[in-house]
């Protein structure tokens, strides 16, 4: 039995997150062009809580649940827009286990805010990227300022979860 392989608590704290996501797609803040979502809150949470590979499932995954709720309005971009959400919660994850949280902070905001719309420079144009830039950075801050405050609220009621002792009563 290989040592990583996910269990069913696992899948099922992930579903939870993803379903999480799906409430923070429908959570909307205007935005210039279109608008942003908290919906990866909870992947912020699920790669702080749980591992890096199962935060950056949920990233795509809300992502794509939250564009699909909003009707797809960059069309199949998205699924960019999904990888480069799921890289960064990885990113996230990696850096948020060897206890470098500043750096998981900065990298996350700083890579979801001005990184992650560099290829629409060349999709679309200069004036989308400065016109998405604002909203992405308000978004990232809010995302990670609420998974920031409840990552210790739920890091015992997780680790409880996926422990693989049994509570007893």
């Amino acid at each position: 039995m290989m040592k990583n392989k996910m269990n069913g608590k696992i899948i099922s704290w992930l579903a939870m997150f993803t379903a999480l996501s799906v409430v923070g797609a429908s959570i909307k803040i205007p935005a210039i062009v279109g608008s942003v979502a908290l919906d990866v809150f909870p992947a912020l949470l699920a790669a702080a809580l749980i591992n890096s590979r199962g935060g950056a499932m949920v990233a795509a995954f809300g992502h794509l649940i939250s564009a699909l709720l909003g009707g797809f309005p960059l069309g199949p971009m998205h699924f960019l827009i999904a990888v480069e959400m799921a890289l960064l919660v990885w990113i996230f994850g990696v850096f948020n286990k060897n206890n470098q949280k500043i750096a998981a902070i900065a990298v996350f905001i700083l890579g979801n805010s001005f990184a992650a719309p560099v290829p629409f420079i060349f999709l679309i144009n200069k004036a989308f990227y400065f016109s998405i830039v604002p909203s992405l950075l308000i978004g990232s801050i809010l995302n990670t300022g609420i998974a920031l405050f409840v990552i210790p609220r739920l890091s015992f009621l997780v680790k409880q979860g996926i422990s693989k002792k049994e509570v007893k009563p």
